[in-house]
This record gives structure tokens, C-alpha cells and sequence, in this order.
């Protein structure tokens, strides 16, 4: 009589340890990050090129570069009309307002307030700043408008008789709205109490595990099959 043949499997041991999944801990936050402002695909350099840039392109105009002249001395008239306003206080408002008011304008806002649709969302990451002149370094308007405040802090220097104090307040933002303007920052955002990044960094695996767990033999499937099992 024959004897029916039979398949025997493997016995799974159920005692040998299980490897430990490695976990990610996510990068701890820096106080300050520098980070890049990158096109988001090449499809933004030929987006940008579709249409004039009217947000940016008026630094170029006939007048731009003159307006920046009469806004500063009309502020300096304005406030000279306050009562027991001295020259040294005058000259320092005017500079530190001009200097505010240049910072949020050329580095403080990203984007175009109007036709943005044109250039589908292009420009959204970039100041006006980086959007002058199509980014180029060095053109005439980027020139004047870093001359300028210059020229306007040597003036409040003048004027204040060298005060100390109103120097050093002066120079202070005069340094904060220069620094944005250097070819060394362009595209460049400072970040302050940053979080991860996003991106998990790989750690030992002394970690405890993350609750998943080695699947045990089922009880009810035999170790060996015969013929009876396929009856």
C-alpha cells in the first residue's frame, strides 16, 4: 500500500528576538537658518519672461529715482512743522523713516499686488528687490538705490552734529536695510526660531519599537499538509 505523500514545513521560531525597526527623529530648530529661495521648476524662468514686469519695472522709469529726493525732503518739511522739533531729532525721523519704509517696500514684501495671474505665481517668493532688473547685480537703478540711503544717513550725521547716540541708532539701520541689498543675500532668507525641516534623520536602534510586532504562527494552520487536507 502506498503511502500518500506528504509536505512538511518549517517550524517558525517563535523565540528568536525580533530586529528592531529603526526610527526617525525629526532635525531639532535652529535659532537662526539661512535658507535659498529657489525656482520651483524651470517652467518659472519662462513664466517670468512671458510678460513685463510692471511691479518692478518702474524703478526704471523717467522720475523713479528723483520721487525718492522729494519724498525725503517733503517728509523733512513735514516734520520741521512740529512743534519744538529740533534739526538733530528732524534728520534722525526722517532718516529712520525712509529707512523703514525702503526695508518693508524692497525687502519686507514678496510678490506682485496685481497681474500675478500673468506670470502664474512666478514671482510669489521674491521681493521686489530680486525682481528689479530680472535679478542682475549692479544695474544703474540697483546702484542708486543703494547709494541713497547712504547719502541720507551721511546727511542725519551731519545735521545731528555727531551725536553718539543718534550715530549709532542711524548706522543701525542704515546696516539692517543694507545688508538685504548685497549680492551675497540675494535669494537668501534669514530664519529665526526655525522648526524641522520636514526631512527625518536616521538614529539607532536602541529606540523602543514602534508597537508593531512579529507575526506568531496561526494554531490552526498544521506544520505538515497531506492529502487529507485537499479531500
Amino acid at each position: 500500500m502506498s503511502r500518500s505523500p506528504s509536505i512538511t514545513l518549517p517550524v517558525l521560531d517563535l523565540n528568536a528576538p525580533a530586529p528592531t525597526p529603526l526610527r526617525a527623529r525629526a532635525r531639532s530648530s535652529s535659532i537662526v537658518k539661512v535658507e535659498e529661495v529657489k525656482d520651483r521648476s524651470a517652467e518659472d524662468v519662462t513664466d517670468r519672461d512671458a510678460y513685463l514686469n510692471i511691479n518692478a519695472n518702474w524703478v526704471n522709469a523717467k522720475g523713479a529715482w528723483l520721487i525718492h529726493v522729494v519724498l525725503i525732503l517733503t517728509a523733512k518739511v513735514i516734520i520741521d512743522t512740529i512743534p519744538g522739533m529740533t534739526h538733530e531729532i528732524s534728520w534722525t525721523l526722517v532718516n529712520l523713516i525712509y529707512l523703514t519704509l525702503s526695508y518693508v517696500m524692497f525687502h519686507g514684501v514678496t510678490g506682485i499686488p496685481f497681474g500675478s495671474d500673468l506670470h502664474s505665481g512666478a514671482y510669489d517668493d521674491l521681493t521686489l528687490w530680486e525682481q528689479i532688473d530680472d535679478g542682475a547685480q549692479y544695474t544703474p537703478a540697483k546702484k542708486w538705490l543703494f547709494c541713497l540711503p547712504i547719502g541720507v544717513f551721511l546727511a542725519s550725521t551731519h545735521y545731528t552734529h555727531y551725536n553718539p547716540w543718534l550715530f549709532a541708532i542711524n548706522l543701525s539701520a542704515l546696516i539692517l536695510v543694507l545688508i538685504p541689498k548685497l549680492p551675497q543675500f540675494h535669494r537668501q532668507r534669514v530664519r529665526f526660531m526655525t522648526h524641522g525641516s520636514g526631512f527625518a534623520t536616521p538614529v539607532s536602534a536602541s529606540f523602543p519599537g514602534s508597537g508593531a510586532s512579529t507575526p506568531t504562527l496561526d494554531p490552526s494552520i498544521p506544520t505538515i499538509i497531506t492529502d487529507a487536507h485537499f479531500k
